[in-house]
């Protein structure tokens, strides 16, 4: 699929996406204006708003260089000085939606992973690095 087709089909994505995200969170996301392989260069920012705290690259193909989507998302995240944690969020044709796959750098999933665990009353480590290396040591 090529031109104009798949660039729809990014598009209904990002609309996919968001309606799906504000039904499992009750919060108010959307497509980002001008979003999409059309208007890089206009935009340059997260293909949803409305996220907070996610700088959100979505991508609807069948085979995705996870690398090239991530940088793409850094890139547009450093370009906007967005405070945001830059995803990229993706799935096949034929998967449902909440089948999609997100992708995110270890030390940023680990931040939220943290306030996770806090919240749920389950980080009883303390500081992870003084108990790691304390546990080294014995």
């Amino acid at each position: 699929m090529g031109g104009r087709s798949s660039k729809n089909k990014g598009d209904n994505y990002e609309r996919e996406l968001a309606a799906y995200i504000n039904e499992a969170t009750s919060i108010q996301s959307f497509r980002a204006p001008l979003s999409g392989g059309g208007h890089v260069g206009l935009s340059g920012g997260a293909d949803l708003m409305g996220t907070p705290h996610l700088f959100v690259e979505a991508k609807r193909v069948e085979r995705l260089n996870f690398h090239a989507a991530m940088q793409q998302a850094e890139t547009n995240k450093v370009k906007t000085n967005s405070p945001e944690h830059p995803i990229v969020m993706t799935r096949r044709n034929r998967m449902k939606t909440g089948e999609s796959l997100c992708v995110l750098r270890l030390d940023d999933f680990l931040e939220m992973y943290k306030v996770y665990l806090e919240y749920k009353g389950e980080n009883k480590i303390g500081h992870p690095k003084e108990e790691m290396s304390t546990m080294q040591e014995t």
